[in-house]
């Protein structure tokens, strides 16, 4: 059995994925995390997820339970979970990070993490959205600079970092499908006399509002037709699944950074 920890266990996500971890064998939930100052603190996380008492509290500290997990599960902020990868590789616990919305130096701070142990770490944890950007990057290695590229996406109005991390893993692929840096060309807004579009570029348009759990559309556009992929989450726990599907794969493997996309063999 796989040991599981969640951190931000009394948020829809962790709900979600402690859910997952009751459902999923041999996967086994040791310990559930909240921020310090949380009125949730020392409350049952089985009830929290609506599956009666399951006998692991919610605590305030990773620090003082590492011992009692095997993986920790992260989909927080950037600060906490760069301080909770600090602590886990302290003492070699591995660590699946959804997280989103770091900086370019954050994100190698929490990389330099797979140097002691195995981290893996995705912008979305779907099976579907995984698939979906293998298909991207060979749609763009096929259509080439002929079309332009456009992606769009949507989310809840609580998402607090756009674009989502998800359509920029999609910007990334469709990058490397037309060989480009997509930090040399993304364009993240227009308004007002933008002039005429420049090719090479890739646009990203953010929409924010409602329930919406996340769609994403990446359109290649050129004269004469459109091509689209798409990829609509309804529920979360579509990402819940695959965080803990790669939490039981990650149990096996050495120190280093892991994708989805090499959970999936893809």
């Amino acid at each position: 059995m796989v040991r599981m920890a969640v951190t931000g266990a009394a948020g829809r996500m962790g709900r979600m994925l402690i859910e997952t971890i009751a459902s999923t064998e041999g996967a086994v939930l040791t310990a559930a995390f909240e921020r310090p100052g949380s009125s949730l603190i020392g409350a049952d996380s089985g009830e929290l997820a609506g599956l009666g008492k399951n006998g692991i509290v919610i605590a305030a500290q990773v620090e003082a339970t590492l011992e009692q997990f095997d993986v920790l599960i992260d989909f927080t902020a950037p600060a906490a979970t760069l301080a909770n990868a600090a602590a886990c590789a302290g003492v070699g616990r591995k660590m699946v990070v959804g997280t989103t919305g770091f900086t370019p130096q954050q994100e190698q701070q929490l990389l330099a993490c797979g140097d002691q142990i195995a981290l893996c770490k995705a912008a979305n944890f779907s099976t579907g959205v995984n698939v979906a950007l293998k298909l991207l990057e060979q749609a763009a290695a096929t259509l080439g600079d002929d079309y332009d590229i456009e992606i769009y996406e949507a989310h809840h109005r609580h998402k607090v970092d756009a674009p989502s991390g998800t359509a920029l893993a999609m910007g990334e692929a469709v990058a490397r499908g037309v060989n480009r840096n997509l930090r040399e060309v993304a364009v993240y807004g227009r308004e007002g006399q933008t002039g005429a579009r420049k090719r090479e570029t890739i646009g990203f348009a953010t929409v924010r509002g409602g329930d919406v759990v996340g769609d994403h559309t990446v359109m290649f556009m050129a004269d004469g037709e459109r091509v689209e992929i798409t990829h609509k989450a309804s529920s979360r726990m579509a990402f819940a699944r695959g965080a803990v599907r790669a939490a039981v794969w990650l149990a096996q493997q050495d120190a280093g950074v892991y994708s989805m996309q090499d959970v999936l063999g893809l």
